[in-house]
């Protein structure tokens, strides 16, 4: 009986020692972090940013968020707002849960004081020297390499026929770059790539007997059975409309571009590639500031 009632004993024991362990971690002071940007927009795709705080090397999560307008505040613990060396924005792809700092990092950096400054530059990339330039042309019809007439249906970002028409960094990790066409009540994509020579992974709207190009672009001429653009009649003439490069998150779920753009332009009513478009530049960035209490 002496030792049943002991072993009853400790059970108590331990789970009033459990509990009251789980109330102190309940009970920890929080403080608020608080985090002002410039340049961010409102996510639409269901992705979400999440703020890291950097402890001894290890990534402390605050909460989720899709609108980074006015200034958000961040609950955190008060001894991780104390010790904390870096400020880290990330954006989480759809589904998220592994409470992990994605790849994706948007803004960065170091506390000092009470302040951290965050920079976009060195998460993704220094686009201050970006450049480019497309024509208009179907190169993926034209079989034996005979013009079928119709380069108003394709864009192709190239400087002539063997240079690349795009000068642009090479992205962190988390990002990729991704061509786009405004057909007015619906902007299409043209693929995604990393490197101006090399093909993207669109050219979903080929045409039949020629040949891609080693560079991006697409080619508006069939669309696939399985692919739905109302609105939009194939073959898709590109003469007037917008096209925009922009830099989207590799884990992106989102059909619509993502918000930054360095280089945009509008074709013309010319064809071929002795009539290139230069491309605007933009070169305006994210930026912000998190700042922790005293």
């Amino acid at each position: 009986m002496m030792t049943k009632n002991f072993l009853v004993l400790t059970a108590l024991f331990i789970g009033v020692l459990f509990t009251s362990c789980s109330s102190d971690d309940d009970n920890a002071p929080v403080v608020s972090i608080s985090l002002d940007t410039i340049g961010l927009e409102v996510l639409t795709g269901g992705s979400s940013y999440q703020g890291w705080l950097i402890v001894n090397g290890q990534p402390k999560p605050t909460a989720k968020f899709t609108d980074p307008t006015g200034v958000v505040n961040l609950e955190v613990l008060a001894s991780d707002a104390k010790d904390a060396t870096q400020f880290i924005l990330t954006i989480e792809p759809v589904g998220d849960a592994d409470n992990i700092p994605s790849d994706t990092r948007i803004l960065i950096g170091n506390f000092s004081g009470t302040a951290a400054q965050l920079g976009f530059s060195s998460v993704v990339a220094d686009i201050s020297n970006v450049s480019g330039q497309f024509f208009l042309a179907t190169p993926t019809d034209n079989e034996n390499g005979i013009d079928n007439n119709n380069d108003e249906f394709g864009v192709w970002f190239m400087n002539g026929d063997t240079a690349p028409g795009l000068t642009l960094p090479v992205l962190e990790s988390g990002w990729k770059y991704e061509g786009w066409v405004d057909f007015g009540n619906k902007v299409v994509s043209t693929g995604t790539f990393s490197k101006a020579n090399v093909t993207d992974d669109g050219n979903l709207f080929k045409g039949s007997g020629g040949v891609v190009p080693p560079f991006p672009g697409e080619d508006f001429l069939v669309l696939p059975g399985q692919v739905s653009l109302p609105g939009i009649t194939f073959p898709a003439s590109v003469l007037s409309k917008k096209v925009t490069i922009t830099i989207e998150p590799s884990n992106d779920k989102d059909p619509a571009p993502f918000f930054i753009a360095p280089l945009t332009g509008t074709a013309g009513i010319t064809t071929g590639s002795t009539k290139p478009i230069q491309m605007i530049t933009n070169t305006a960035v994210p930026s912000g500031r998190a700042t922790r209490p005293n």
